[in-house]
């Protein structure tokens, strides 16, 4: 695509040098990636600023640059574009690249702190089973109508995004569901998409290592709202007190769900077992096979987003029922010989692992045990170890603290953050067992028939980070092996 008509959405941009008739190949923010007829986009990152390796992606081929600055001294022939706003130009021209792929898509990016991935992988399956080819865009996983694609990031880059989305319009999606992290709307990465909606589902303390204020985080997530248009909806849980915060700006159509106030879309909980949940939704009963409070407002939502995209509501409840939501969100397996009920769940804040608790405890008989495994991630947000901590021994049996995925610290220095507020009450309840394998083969060995494990941290997660190298590691596969291992 050639230059002058890539300009055509960044009206402020100024030509520094070079000229608009240069011929651009593909685009790229990592100067690494770079080659002949590359439009490299300089973006200042949080570790990383690109207009240090302008040179470097000239030098490999680069025939455009765009950047905030222009670079001093620079060899080679590139046009140099300055912009105001790197990362959101970064968008905007791979929206004008892959020929504006979010036109042709109905998409609705869910964001919160909880409950993005069972919200967007549950939009996709529903859609999915109602006739439609559809695309995921999820921490889990990415989906292109039935091909999957390895996921990076919980959001992609703004030109991963929207070459993903150009891939899906191509492949004949008509929908698309997509995860949106407070990172990439801070960050620009969804400049460009054109969403059909959004939903809120929540927002507790988490990833103030990267916002720094609770407040800051908030306004991150309202963002993405205030960026909706007034032909799209914007749909938020009513029953959290910051979810109509999300609605003071936007210019989209308003609406809300809940299970205890009044609103768009509401719902009762008529029953919660280990069975499933049975919900009266809009004066319709149904059952499904989802577990817990926090599914039924996840599914809830769910029901208010595919209404709102035009389903009819009774198609829309029968499909829901046959639904299981994401991986390692709540997932259960039994040993064979003593019963045990192990349950694998991504819940890594605070907020996320009281829900969890809270509904293993409402559905435990009298006399069943809950043993708790479950540590915190290195280089994150340190404020939420303490309070892991102390929510896994106040609300189990016993509490194992062990290693999530350290990264690049110590995870021996991550347990005493973890330990140091427990009261004598709670340490009393508390095993250390650093390495992850050992704390969750220790759990099936301390449980007896029919009590419940919940390993909890790592979800669906296949690898554990120790010191940036990535380890083959799944608590599912893990706790399956102990279960038949002990069984023998």
């Amino acid at each position: 695509m050639l230059l002058k008509d890539l300009l055509l959405v960044l009206p402020e941009a100024r030509l520094h040098s070079g000229n608009t008739g240069v011929d651009v190949r593909d685009l790229c923010l990592d100067s690494r990636a770079a080659a002949a007829g590359s439009g490299f986009i300089a973006v200042k990152g949080t570790a990383v600023d690109g207009h240090d390796y302008i040179g470097k992606a000239v030098g490999q081929g680069a025939a455009v640059v765009f950047c905030e600055k222009a670079p001093a001294e620079i060899s080679g022939n590139a046009a140099i574009v300055i912009v105001s706003d790197s990362a959101k130009a970064a968008g905007l021209l791979a929206d004008r690249f892959y020929n504006h792929p979010s036109s042709q898509l109905r998409i609705v990016g869910v964001t919160g702190t909880n409950g993005k991935t069972t919200c967007a992988t549950l939009l996709y399956q529903l859609f999915t089973a109602l006739g439609y080819k559809a695309g995921l865009l999820s921490t889990v996983e990415n989906k292109i109508g039935a091909e999957t694609v390895a996921a990076t990031h919980t959001t992609p880059d703004a030109i991963s995004l929207h070459a993903l989305l150009h891939q899906m319009a191509e492949a004949g999606c008509t929908h698309a569901f997509m995860e949106v992290s407070s990172h990439a709307v801070v960050q620009q990465r969804i400049a460009g998409v054109q969403f059909a909606g959004g939903v809120f589902t929540n927002i507790t303390h988490d990833h103030l290592d990267y916002h720094g204020t609770f407040d800051a985080y908030i306004r991150a997530k309202k963002g993405f709202f205030d960026g909706l248009s007034k032909d799209s909806f914007a749909l938020v849980n009513a029953d959290d007190k910051r979810g109509l915060v999300m609605l003071q700006n936007t210019a989209a159509q308003k609406c809300t769900y809940s299970l205890r106030e009044p609103a768009t879309f509401k719902a009762k909980v008529l029953e919660n077992g280990i069975a499933g949940l049975m919900l009266l939704i809009d004066g319709q009963e149904a059952h499904f096979r989802m577990i817990g409070t926090f599914n039924a407002y996840n599914l809830l939502a769910v029901y208010g987003a595919a209404v709102l995209l035009g389903e009819e509501k009774e198609a829309v409840l029968s499909a829901l029922t046959a639904l299981s939501g994401a991986a390692g969100r709540f997932e259960t397996l039994r040993s064979p010989e003593k019963g045990i009920l192990g349950i694998v769940d991504y819940a890594h804040t605070p907020d996320a692992l009281l829900n969890v608790l809270a509904t293993i405890n409402q559905l435990k008989t009298d006399g069943q045990e809950l043993i708790t495994v479950v540590g915190c991630g290195g280089n994150r947000d340190a404020a939420k170890r303490p309070v892991m901590a102390a929510a896994a021994c106040e609300h189990s049996t016993k509490a194992i603290l062990t290693s999530d995925n350290p990264r690049f610290e110590n995870p021996e220095i991550i347990l005493n953050e973890m330990e140091a507020e427990l009261s004598p009450a709670q340490k009393r309840k508390a095993l250390r067992i650093a390495d992850r394998r050992e704390a969750i083969r220790t759990a099936c060995m301390l449980a007896r028939a029919g009590d419940i494990i919940l390993v909890a941290g790592k979800g669906h997660e296949t690898y554990q980070e120790i010191a940036g190298v990535k380890h083959p590691f799944d608590d599912r596969k893990i706790l399956a092996e102990t279960f038949n291992e002990l069984s023998l």
